[in-house]
């Protein structure tokens, strides 16, 4: 079996088998660990960031700041991967963009703290990952990184907080990847049904939105 075959029967493995009608480039989009070596080109990687900025934020303060880092600069692209903890090191220094987003923690309108930071800046990263699905390429997010020492490699100053590590690129073959990884790579996704989350009138009350649907 091909590379390509292979990672036709991997999308076909991992494009979700939702309730609902959801959107094909959701229903699509997931967290590969495998990726190609193959460069992300220059214009695709600006649409993605691009992308990123027309996310909804509150009161338009647009609180994100992305650090990138392409293995067309190996100096920097291993400044940023030696901030990613050691076992998402191990399959994200194949990727092609490594990059740390970034929320800024108060409102530039009234120097406020803006507690809704972090979130919009998850939601500029969405945008983010669905346009790279248009594209062809996909992201992985990491929790896993040395926040201290990300502050201290690009002198993030006070007042900004790194949110995520992200590698985004093609996707690669899970065969790269130790037995261990192939087996989180090729496992089928999940998520939690309807009622475990969507509530009316109470916590934990399943909302009649979902019930009625029965």
């Amino acid at each position: 079996m091909n590379i390509a075959t292979r990672k036709e029967l991997l999308m076909t493995n991992k494009t979700a088998d939702t309730l609902y009608p959801v959107e094909e480039l959701l229903r699509e989009r997931w967290s590969p660990l495998a990726f190609s070596e193959e460069p992300v080109e220059t214009d695709k990687l600006c649409i993605v960031l691009e992308a990123a900025g027309w996310a909804a934020s509150s009161y338009n303060e647009q609180p994100w700041n992305f650090i990138v880092a392409t293995k067309d600069n190996p100096t920097e692209f291993q400044r940023l991967l030696d901030c990613l903890a050691e076992g998402n090191q191990e399959w994200a220094k194949n990727a092609p963009v490594l990059m740390i987003s970034v929320a800024k923690l108060n409102f530039e309108r009234n120097g406020a703290e803006n507690r809704h930071a972090f979130h919009d800046v998850g939601a500029a990263t969405t945008t983010l990952a669905i346009q790279a699905m248009a594209l062809g390429l996909f992201i992985h997010q990491m929790a896993g990184f040395d926040v201290a020492k990300a502050k201290e490699v690009y002198s993030i100053p006070d007042g900004y907080e790194p949110v995520a590590a992200i590698a985004l690129g093609y996707l690669g073959d899970p065969q790269t990847l130790s037995e261990r990884l192939q087996q989180r790579e090729l496992a089928l996704r999940s998520r939690k049904p309807l009622e475990t989350y969507v509530f009316s009138g109470s916590w934990n009350q399943v909302s009649p939105v979902i019930t009625s649907q029965d």
